[in-house]
């Protein structure tokens, strides 16, 4: 079945992890393109916060309070988007939490608590979407990661939820689309982002984590997201750097090991100490900041030709085509005399 998704401006969303990072940038996008949207995160303070600016601002938010690692909590979501607009149209599973330290040391606890955000609240989301958005049509759209095809140490636990996100959400679109239910499963895959994340992760390590380069602007997954709510995509890139690292996975995968292994333990440490108690940290508990970006210090793609040439190729290719054109035209007269007394523009 053709899946025909509506313009953003017609369309209700719902996002979780909406109050900071990626789901925030979303959230204030999505709005400024008139979509209608439903606001999830587990800080009442922040959800209020965000919904006030939006909707003094001209746009339309509700919010729920939920923790998508809780099966009901999640359907009040769905609930709640169908009491306020009657249902909805795109649903963004975006919440996720972290951990940094080697596996042998972090606890089976922690990593329960990872996977109910990261795993289930996917799972959750994604099926009570699929329930309402069967009749209607519309889009799911899963933020994995990177890492959801290559493995890194130091963050292997959410490593190992990222892949099994890609896995259940593969398996998905495939049921989906053999009975012919009108819905576009997506998988967004973001590189190493400038949010808050390694602040609110919870943290093993004798030093502050760090974001390996390349690092990117929330951005530039911001408007994959968008892009994806109004285009059927199966899975999206946002970053250059992650698709390299996945290729290199994927063709290399015992030389991308040892470079792992001689890099990655380095480049996910800061220069500072531990700055905060190791149950500082938002695996269990929301941290109430509306806050975009994290403190990173090094420099930030603010935007990724990867990425959008990805989700345009027929414009990349006509530019492409259009520069070899102008090329050709530049060098034919320098054939013809032989190359003399031609200079090519600066």
């Amino acid at each position: 079945m053709n899946v025909q998704l509506k313009n953003l401006s017609a369309q209700v969303m719902v996002i979780t992890g909406a109050s900071s990072g990626i789901g925030l940038v979303t959230a204030r996008m999505a709005a400024r393109r008139g979509a209608r949207l439903v606001l999830a995160a587990r800080s009442e303070d922040a959800l209020k916060q965000l919904s006030e600016e939006i909707n003094s601002g001209g746009g339309e938010a509700v919010y729920v309070v939920a923790d998508v690692g809780s099966e009901e909590d999640v359907r009040r979501i769905s609930e709640k988007a169908q009491d306020r607009f009657g249902g909805f149209d795109t649903w963004v599973n975006n919440a996720g939490v972290s951990i940094y330290g080697n596996m042998l040391d972090v606890s089976h606890e922690d990593m329960r608590r990872l996977f109910d955000t990261n795993f289930w609240g996917v799972v959750y989301g994604s099926l009570a979407a699929a329930e309402r958005l069967r009749s209607r049509g519309g889009a799911i759209i899963n933020v994995g990661s990177t890492l959801s095809d290559r493995a890194i140490p130091v963050q292997g636990i959410y490593s190992a939820s990222k892949h099994a996100v890609k896995g259940f959400t593969d398996a998905l679109r495939m049921e989906l689309e053999a009975e012919g239910a009108p819905i576009s499963v997506t998988l967004i895959k973001p590189g190493a982002i400038a949010t808050p994340y390694p602040e609110h992760a919870k943290n093993y390590m004798d030093r502050e984590p760090d974001l390996p380069p390349p690092v990117y602007a929330p951005e530039v997954v911001a408007e994959a997201i968008l892009y994806c709510a109004e285009n059927p995509e199966r899975d999206v890139f946002a970053g250059g750097g992650g698709k390299a690292i996945s290729m290199s996975g994927h063709y290399a995968p015992r030389m991308t090991d040892k470079v792992m292994e001689w890099s990655m333990f380095e480049m996910q440490k800061s220069d500072e100490p531990p700055t905060r108690a190791i149950d500082d940290n938002g695996l269990y508990k929301a941290s109430g900041e509306l806050r975009e970006r994290g403190r990173y210090n090094g420099p930030i793609f603010e935007r990724s030709v990867y990425t959008k040439a990805s989700l345009h190729p027929f414009i990349t290719g006509a530019i492409i085509a259009g520069a070899g054109i102008a090329l050709a035209a530049l060098l034919l007269p320098l054939q013809s005399n032989g190359g003399k007394n031609k200079a090519l523009p600066e």
